[in-house]
């Protein structure tokens, strides 16, 4: 059965209007449109079940929008995961009232932030805030503060640790939130190692809760090491700062809850000294990278002159280099089973978590 005449002429109508933005109310049986005047509503009076009825309007949008009257068509929605579509095809695609055609816009790295803005307005939703967030253009447009807005807000119901971190580390991205809300986040995280995480991927240059500085080596505020990345990176670890970033990744490993908490804290730790190794992970196990480590600098040519000109930098420079390396491969020989978590987990990487947290301490001031 066809729909009905009334409805028929009012989507006609609607479409013939040039919405920017189109949406489909499943459960109230309402077509909206958002234009340039505001926004329009049709009332849907199904004259056969809702499901085939909404159907039949999504063919009738389709073929106004793209010619194809069967719906989102399979082969666009394979182009769209593929990263295939075109940037002047992305507004179609906000016009068919389909969820996938919202969330295979809204991560295309052509959105706009006024594509963004009509993306929002279709379906908010915390994972295409994560995707609208991490494009660049949009973070920067005025969409960013909405997006990050919302995510704050969403985060105690968030259930996912990856979207939790996720969702930290995008919203922490300077000038997205303001200095009070940035604290009251610090704050809530305090419990919640996920959001902890997240401070941690997103880097310790402001970091919330700074720790008593290190003293540096004299030899380290030379002008000659100010171009060398791992003298560089060695000052910033000993500031407030970078104390306060290693207290908090040492925390976080005395007691981690799953191990997508554990995989990106190895993740952040791989990054944050990566100047030690250019090279990427090394896929090493514990023994080996302990090897590799107590090898350093004398393994490595560039970082000899370094080690002779801090002579007191040396067991740092091991620490650091053993962090730059930790990945998957300290995990896989202990813990087979992906799903365990907990007081399990935990006693079964206990070597790991013991090593890690030994070679942080060794970069960590002395306590009092």
């Amino acid at each position: 059965m066809d729909l009905s005449h009334e409805d028929s002429l009012r989507l006609h109508v609607l479409l013939a209007s040039q919405p920017l933005a189109i949406r489909i109310d499943e459960d109230r049986m309402r077509v909206q449109g958002l234009t340039e005047r505001g926004e329009s509503s049709v009332q849907l009076n199904p004259n056969t079940a809702p499901e085939r009825y909404l159907r039949q309007v999504r063919e009738l949008i389709s073929g106004h929008v793209l010619g194809s009257p069967g719906g989102y068509p399979v082969y666009l929605s394979r182009w769209t995961r593929l990263g295939q579509m075109r940037d002047e095809s992305l507004a179609q695609l906000l016009r068919l009232g389909e969820p996938e055609a919202v969330v295979a816009a809204v991560g295309s790295p052509g959105l706009t932030d006024e594509l963004a803005r009509r993306a929002w307005w279709v379906m908010e939703d915390a994972g295409n805030a994560r995707r609208m967030l991490a494009n660049p253009r949009v973070r920067d447009g005025r969409m960013g503060p909405v997006l990050a807005e919302y995510l704050l807000q969403y985060l105690p119901f968030e259930t996912d640790s990856e979207a939790m971190i996720e969702s930290v580390r995008l919203i922490l991205h300077p000038g997205l939130l303001d200095d009070e809300r940035r604290r009251d986040l610090w704050t809530r995280a305090a419990r919640r190692p996920a959001w902890l995480a997240g401070f941690l991927c997103a880097g310790f240059d402001d970091w919330p809760e700074p720790a008593p500085a290190r003293a540096r080596p004299e030899s380290l505020r030379s002008p000659a090491n100010a171009d060398d990345p791992v003298a560089h990176l060695l000052v910033r670890l000993h500031t407030p700062a970078g104390q306060g970033y290693l207290k908090t990744m040492a925390r976080i490993l005395d007691k981690p809850p799953n191990q997508d908490v554990l995989l990106t804290v190895l993740d952040c730790l791989r990054a944050t000294f990566a100047p030690l190794r250019p090279e990427g992970d090394p896929d090493l196990g514990l023994e080996a990278l302990i090897r590799d480590a107590e090898d350093f600098p004398s393994s490595d040519p560039r970082l000899l002159e370094l080690a002779h000109v801090c002579a007191d930098c040396r067991a740092e420079l091991q620490a650091m280099r053993f962090l730059s390396g930790v990945g998957y491969a300290l995990i896989r020989p202990l813990l087979s089973d992906p799903t365990t978590q907990g007081t399990l987990m935990r006693r079964k990487l206990a070597p790991v978590l013991t090593a890690m947290a030994n070679q942080i301490e060794r970069l960590i001031a002395d306590r009092d």
